[in-house]
């Protein structure tokens, strides 16, 4: 990035910025979110990378005969886990360049 002719105090606020961004992304890595389809017959973990942590499933979510409700099964808790994934880093990055006054851009 070109600093010469930067005004100082931007250059501050996007230091800043920057350090604040690399938190965030580091909080995000080391958390977790849960989410579970068909009353907890299959519960998912994943990451805020995001990256599936592990995948639950109750015995009783097993029907030979039906294998298709399983994968909707897996489908739905998994669904739910990503978007959960998606509100975190919403929340936790969303609002860092909020803060940031460039000229032109705000």
């Amino acid at each position: 990035m070109a600093t010469r002719g930067m005004n100082p105090d931007m250059l501050r606020q996007l230091q800043q910025m920057q350090a604040q961004i690399s938190k965030a992304q580091q909080e995000l890595e080391e958390s977790t979110v849960e989410a579970s389809a068909g009353g907890g017959a299959v519960t998912v973990v994943v990451s805020g990378h995001p990256k599936i942590e592990s995948i639950r499933i109750a015995a009783e979510a097993v029907d030979p005969d039906d294998v298709e409700m399983l994968q909707d099964l897996i489908a739905a808790a998994l669904n739910e886990a990503l978007e959960k994934v998606r509100t975190m880093q919403l929340q936790r990055l969303g609002g860092l360049a909020g803060g940031l006054n460039i000229p032109g851009l705000t």
